[in-house]
């Protein structure tokens, strides 16, 4: 897991502002009765980067596109969604309208397929200005040109009569998130946006997303399925799974000692170097399984289907803790006592237990165990 140390993230949160988003039951409904979205709930504050997290196909994207009203043709949305204390779920299309680009605006996953091959980056830089601000066309250029120079791309203003394809990936992005912040948002959504970007670049981006966040008081909504990058930027973390919110709570608290079965099946498959258990093997095991790696713990089975979830907990065909309760009950989603965390187990298998403990959906291998010892 790859980690971009940021500064002080949860320093720049206001927790008692009221919030920029409010998420709560959310459902959307495609046609055919299938729910990608179940009953989420999610809340992000000015100044505070929220992550979500999950495998494909567990709802964070359309979460996000519920924010500006851009969900498939004949879907449906129930709940409450709020932004700004207002209702989108709503809101008329004209109303929607205002709000995309300006308040709310959003960075997608591949900035070659969501920039315009046929336009130059200034004028797409430009267009949310001139639509939402009405301001000149000299004008727009200026604003232009001083936000790519925000986002750190060298000479702007030659930049500006470039196309997409003559950046590199980085500087596409860069542009991108430039394209988003035209008109000064209050919450910009970042949809896997380093994906496929080397780690230098990587790097780049997300101490851009920091710096936003601390000196204009963005609120982000971050997607990605890179726990790394939760890590180093997030000040709050959603696990989500089968359209629902599982787990939520403070980033650095949640990865260091999760409590849903699956969240703990997402830090088990992740790859690292087992330092302890070479430190504990004393010479002996040194000489003998030198550099030795933690075996990698997969998450039985695979995610469900759109249109064949289980009934209860979504998640009860893949965990090692269910009960036969699991299968029938769905799970509300409750804070956890003396915490700042949310749970969605009434299991709740892994309640005390420290990072070091047993941790992973299925049950040890106890030969395994030994060997660690």
């Amino acid at each position: 897991m790859s980690t971009v140390p940021v500064t002080g993230a949860a320093s720049h949160t206001d927790t008692g502002a009221e919030p920029l988003v409010r998420a709560e039951g959310l459902r959307v409904v495609l046609p055919g009765g299938l729910v990608p979205v179940d009953g989420a709930d999610l809340v992000v504050r000015p100044g505070e980067v929220v992550g979500v997290a999950g495998e494909s196909g567990s709802g964070k994207t359309l979460t996000a596109l519920s924010l500006f009203g851009l969900l498939p043709h004949g879907a449906r949305t129930e709940g409450r969604l709020e932004v700004g204390g207002r209702d989108v779920l709503r809101m008329r299309d004209r109303e929607l309208r205002s709000l995309r680009g300006n308040e709310l605006a959003m960075v997608f996953q591949d900035p070659m397929t969501s920039l315009h091959p046929m336009l130059t980056v200034g004028r797409q830089v430009t267009e949310h200005l001139r639509h939402h601000r009405r301001v000149g066309r000299r004008a727009a250029r200026e604003r232009a040109a001083e936000l790519l120079r925000q986002v750190r791309i060298p000479d702007p203003d030659r930049t500006l009569d470039a196309y997409p394809h003559q950046l590199s990936g980085g500087m596409r992005q860069r542009a991108a998130i430039a394209v988003a912040l035209a008109c000064s948002p209050r919450l910009l959504v970042a949809d896997e946006p380093t994906t496929a970007l080397d780690v230098t670049v990587q790097a780049g981006i997300l101490r851009l997303l920091d710096r936003l966040r601390r000196e204009e008081g963005v609120g982000i909504l971050l997607i990605t399925h890179d726990l790394g990058v939760m890590s180093a930027l997030t000040d709050r973390l959603a696990v989500m799974y089968a359209g629902r919110v599982v787990e939520t709570g403070p980033t650095a608290e949640l990865l260091a000692a999760p409590r849903h079965p699956y969240t703990r099946g997402l830090l088990d498959s992740l790859p690292s170097t087992d330092h302890e258990s070479e430190s504990a093997a004393g010479a002996e095991g040194a000489a003998h399984a030198p550099g030795r790696r933690r075996s990698l713990t997969a998450i039985p089975g695979s995610a469900p289907r759109l249109g064949s979830v289980p009934a209860g907990c979504p998640f009860h065909p893949r965990c090692a803790h269910a009960r036969p309760s699991c299968a029938q009950d769905r799970p509300a989603l409750l804070p956890l006592s003396g915490t700042r965390r949310e749970l969605a187990c009434p299991v709740d298998p892994f309640a005390g237990a420290g990072p070091a403990t047993a941790r992973g959906t299925a049950p040890p291998d106890h030969d395994t165990e030994r060997s660690r010892s």
